[in-house]
């Protein structure tokens, strides 16, 4: 689910003997690995002193694919800079989110906003996307600890679990490709796999009945969708709750 709260990023370039990349997140320096190594693939033997100024408006490991996000949002500015294609400014934060083990399928999720099931991985056109209509609105909320994607994905065993489990919710999903079929294989697929744990598998049991909600992946957080004044109310008391809703655009340059 692509959602409205994400990343803005401001990109200035000036010439320079060799390349070098300054990045600042929420106006603080920071490491930004993805960016970075974005940044270079896009840019080649380029010399170039690239500076960005990305603000997130969700916070980092919880889920929300705001490293695929920051990272996209820098290349998209910057290949206007420098004349190269929107699919190029694709490529190159796809290529760094795997290459980082941040992720391996959020920058494909945002090609085009909506809400998307990716059929054969990889980028559009090579990689296949299914879209579920609906631009619903939804209610976050964070409430456990940070979990890094990497850690994960080193995990055998644990990562077996998803491939299996992820398979299996996957081919339903495509069977019936509803907003409810989603939510309801999202909760099932967090508890077969033993994601979802502790507060966060008792906040998607509260907010759950008439409404739908599942764990954000991968993160110590959920999403709901439903009633968003009972669904604030409930999730409230678990932690830090942000309101927004699916995107349909997809990401694009600000005037």
């Amino acid at each position: 689910m692509c959602l409205s709260l994400g990343a803005t990023s401001v990109v200035r370039t000036s010439d320079s003997s060799r390349l070098s990349v300054e990045v600042s997140v929420n106006g603080q320096p920071g490491e930004a690995e993805v960016t970075r190594a974005a940044v270079r693939d896009l840019l080649g033997e380029r010399n170039l002193r690239v500076s960005v100024d990305t603000m997130l408006e969700l916070p980092l490991s919880q889920g929300f694919g705001m490293s695929a996000a920051g990272a996209l949002s820098a290349t998209i500015a910057l290949a206007d800079i420098v004349g190269e294609s929107r699919q190029r400014a694709f490529e190159a934060a796809h290529a760094a989110e795997v290459e980082c083990r941040c992720g391996l399928g959020d920058v494909p999720a945002l090609h085009a906003g909506g809400i998307t099931i990716r059929v054969r991985p990889g980028l559009p056109p090579s990689g296949e996307v299914r879209r579920i209509d609906g631009t619903p609105d939804v209610v976050l909320c964070v409430i456990g600890a940070e979990m890094r994607t990497r850690e994960v994905l080193n995990d055998e065993k644990l990562r077996q679990r998803i491939d299996t489990h992820g398979g299996q919710c996957v081919d339903s999903l495509l069977a019936n490709p509803t907003l409810d079929n989603l939510l309801s294989l999202s909760a099932l697929f967090a508890r077969e796999t033993g994601l979802a744990s502790g507060r966060v598998a008792d906040a998607v049991a509260a907010a759950a009945g008439p409404d739908k909600a599942s764990m954000a992946m991968l993160g110590g957080s959920v999403f709901a969708v439903g009633d968003i004044g009972r669904l604030q109310a409930v999730l409230t008391g678990f932690g830090r709750t942000y309101l927004c809703r699916v995107d349909g655009q997809g990401p694009r340059l600000l005037p």
